[in-house]
């Protein structure tokens, strides 16, 4: 298909020698004597070049380029000027035209400046599509991934980031919602707000409330004065809520109302806040299992699960790995000096061959550990030390007679002495959220 180019010119004569010159050469030649007989045919789009003189009745070369720059910014122009000062033509490029030629000019310097920007546009439209397909396919704001299942992710992340729908992220730990989550903020309106990381399975039962909504002063021992939580702290921005579902029931109270009336009162305040805030919550724990054991909110589940983005695991994506590889060995490079450059394919085979139980994070630990030891440029086979010790379980085998309630209540109670009573950490040994586990032991008439 001809190039379709628009020619701009209101000397009759000129123009029409231009048009036979450029049809002649093979182009689709649209021609207008005045900026604004150009700007219907601007409007229509699909052309690949606009050839205009700098002086035009009416609207000039320079304003009919602004109005070009807000169409179509990528579209090609080449302003012709009889004036052949130095500052007209620095003008026009400081403007956004890709070329210019003086009057007068000989038609063959003209179609050399033609061809010379159709192919600078073409390898930058080239350059600009791969760019697009690769970081489409393969990597997305540092999350590498050419499986189906995170071309899947990269999808929904892409349609969802310029809401401010409430986005729920699922999947293992070590997978890489932390990331998932910022992707979805910057490229969301609020890039520009803050991005706020809550950890709730970090925070105690006891201080929870008040690190997302703040306090005031005297609200409890030690609050000698007022302070902001984190809702505050991310007004206009982004909270991501990882481990949501360690959040207790009481504080969950509190994040339904945010949700849905985007107000709260700080610890120790009838003042009512208004925030303006978009929430990311991410968990590793079945919601849906802790649901039926009422230990998580069915309305708070709704509210967060307004958009599921349910990320895979590295062992359902094992073709990621060599790519995952790649990218570690160029973050980690300063560490070694330079020093490793490779992977070896029996290194890269074994790697692949990994169940990968702590999935992308376990990946990284591993290459960044053998990056340091390694005695050569390419990572080997006996470079990758993983972790294959038999994993302890959550506690021990009882001896047959005892009931189901008897046995439960010896596994939670084995699990607490391991955890040193942290209820956090004793869930996370059951496999359990916390919440959860508060909820078992409220049945058992056991302290929560």
């Amino acid at each position: 298909m001809p190039k379709r180019l628009l020619v701009v010119e209101d000397e009759p004569n000129m123009l029409r020698v231009l048009e036979l010159q450029l049809a002649g050469a093979g182009f689709a030649v649209e021609k207008a004597a005045t900026a604004e007989q150009a700007l219907p045919i601007l409007e229509r789009g699909g052309l690949d070049l606009v050839l205009t003189d700098l002086k035009l009745p009416g609207m000039d070369g320079l304003a009919l380029l602004a109005r070009i720059r807000g169409m179509d910014p990528s579209l090609p122009v080449v302003m012709m000027t009889a004036f052949g000062t130095v500052e007209t033509a620095v003008q026009a490029m400081k403007a956004g035209a890709s070329d210019y030629v003086l009057k007068p000019f000989s038609l063959d310097d003209l179609m050399l400046t033609i061809d010379k920007v159709l192919e600078l546009h073409a390898l930058r439209s080239e350059n600009r599509r791969l760019k697009d397909e690769l970081g489409r396919k393969y990597q997305f704001d540092n999350i590498i991934g050419r499986s189906a299942g995170m071309q899947d992710v990269f999808a929904a992340v892409s349609r969802v980031a310029p809401t401010r729908a409430t986005v729920l992220l699922a999947g293992e730990s070590g997978i890489g919602k932390d990331l998932i989550a910022r992707a979805i903020h910057h490229h969301s309106p609020r890039r520009e707000r803050p991005f706020v990381k809550i950890n709730c399975s970090a925070l105690p039962e006891n201080l929870m409330e008040s690190e997302l909504f703040g306090y005031e002063k005297g609200a409890f021992t030690g609050a000698a004065g007022p302070r902001m939580g984190k809702f505050e702290q991310a007004d206009g921005g982004t909270v991501f809520l990882d481990e949501i579902g360690d959040v207790p029931p009481p504080v969950q109270v509190k994040l339904l109302r945010v949700l849905q009336e985007r107000e709260f009162e700080r610890l120790g305040s009838n003042k009512t806040l208004r925030v303006d805030v978009r929430v990311i919550a991410a968990t590793n724990q079945d919601l849906r299992a802790a649901l039926e054991q009422g230990a998580f909110s069915e309305d708070l589940y709704y509210r967060l699960n307004v958009v599921p983005i349910n990320i895979p695991p590295l062992r359902e994506r094992k073709e990621d790995i060599p790519f995952l590889v790649d990218h570690f060995l160029a973050k980690y490079a300063e560490e070694t000096g330079g020093r490793v450059k490779s992977v070896t394919p029996s290194a890269l085979d074994r790697l692949v061959s990994c169940h990968w139980p702590g999935n992308v994070r376990e990946l990284e630990n591993i290459i960044q550990r053998a990056m340091v030891l390694s005695p050569g440029p390419a990572l080997d086979a006996s470079d990758i030390q993983l972790d294959t010790a038999p994993r302890s379980e959550s506690a021990p085998f009882l001896p047959e007679g005892i009931t189901l309630d008897q046995y439960e209540r010896e596994l939670i109670r084995e699990a607490l002495r391991r955890a040193g009573g942290n209820k956090s950490q004793a869930a996370r040994l059951l496999g359990l959220t916390r919440n959860a586990l508060r909820y078992r032991l409220t049945q058992m008439g056991m302290e929560a």
